[in-house]
């Protein structure tokens, strides 16, 4: 670990707190003059180190930058595999870490990038991903014999894990579009990409790459025009930490979930937050659009509609829309 990586360190772990150079200097074994070319490092990557006369270096409380340091603190037992790799940028995490997972990367390796200029969601939609406002994650996954169709469970469970840790840090509520969009107010702050490679000879998943993009904050200029009816931030405003503590509350979720993958307890969560069941939808098939009444959504994450016919399907995967506020009466109710 470089000086500059253990200032950062100490200082996310005392954010607010003044340590005079000597102390510093004591603290991580190196001079005086190394502490000083660590915090001018830290600044040009535009860390708020304040320096005052016989108190010291502290960093703001109100910093919220992310980095490893800074997610590491706030992580709990559920991700001791987690290994973090922060970024500047990256064209697409998902499409990194699939090379990384092809030349035998371990399970629990984690890409964050301060932006994506190739971001992707599903069918091959751009993920809209600028700097310094969203969070944006690909996380490496080795089931052991797993077969293929179970990966949608993946997305079912990061969904949830999103809401989470959404509500975990403030008093909104968000809800899930089946099968992988969060939305807050009707507007869409997140979507999840699950992508997997399977052995051919048996059938079962040889990884899974879970890619999770969420809009902190509104960006700075507001969102593209093509966006701006459709898409929403969780946060209005920047809060000290706040892209920090969403990823790590995240994965704190996302990974305990994970370690009880008997328990489908999470699958009932799922449907309680989900904004579709007992509404009329549209679905979206390869012969065209389908009226159809939202129901249920299984036990093997499958929405089950019923369409105008009266015949009821399970939607292993596809699109749905939205058609009108008509609610009908649900399982959960």
């Amino acid at each position: 670990m470089t000086t500059k990586e253990k200032l950062l360190t100490l200082f996310e772990k005392n954010k607010g707190v003044y340590f005079s150079g000597e102390e510093i200097a004591d603290k991580l074994s190196v001079s005086r003059t190394a502490v000083w070319k660590a915090v001018n490092s830290l600044r040009k990557e535009g860390y708020k180190i304040h320096a005052a006369q016989n108190k010291g270096y502290c960093l703001a409380a109100d910093t919220d930058i992310l980095s490893v340091q800074g997610i590491q603190k706030y992580l709990e037992s559920s991700c001791s595999q987690i290994k973090l790799t922060v970024l500047p940028a990256a064209a697409s995490t998902n499409a990194l870490l699939r090379e990384k997972a092809a030349a035998g990367a371990p399970e629990g390796c984690v890409l964050i990038p301060g932006s994506q200029t190739e971001g992707r969601g599903r069918t091959g939609r751009r993920f809209y991903s600028p700097p310094d406002t969203g969070l944006y994650m690909s996380l490496l996954l080795r089931p052991f014999r797993c077969p293929a169709q179970k990966a949608r469970k993946y997305t079912v469970m990061a969904a949830v894990a999103a809401c989470k840790a959404i509500e975990s840090l403030s008093d909104r509520k968000p809800l899930i579009k089946w099968v992988n969009d969060i939305y807050m107010d009707g507007k869409k702050v997140s979507g999840i990409l699950t992508e997997a490679s399977v052995a051919l000879e048996d059938g079962f998943l040889d990884y899974v790459i879970l890619g999770i993009g969420i809009n902190v904050y509104p960006p700075e200029n507001g969102f593209p025009e093509e966006l701006k009816n459709i898409a929403g931030a969780v946060f209005s405003e920047a809060m000290g930490d706040g892209k920090n503590r969403l990823a790590a509350a995240f994965l704190n979720c996302f990974m305990a979930l994970c370690q009880s993958l008997e328990d489908s307890s999470y699958i009932q969560e799922y449907r309680e937050r989900s904004f579709l069941i007992g509404r009329e939808i549209l679905v979206l098939l390869p012969e065209g659009t389908k009226k159809a009444s939202a129901l249920d959504v299984d036990g093997e994450c499958r929405l089950i509609v019923r369409y105008k016919d009266g015949t009821v399907a399970a939607l292993d995967s596809g699109e749905v829309r939205v058609q009108e506020r008509k609610h009908l009466h649900t399982p959960t109710e």
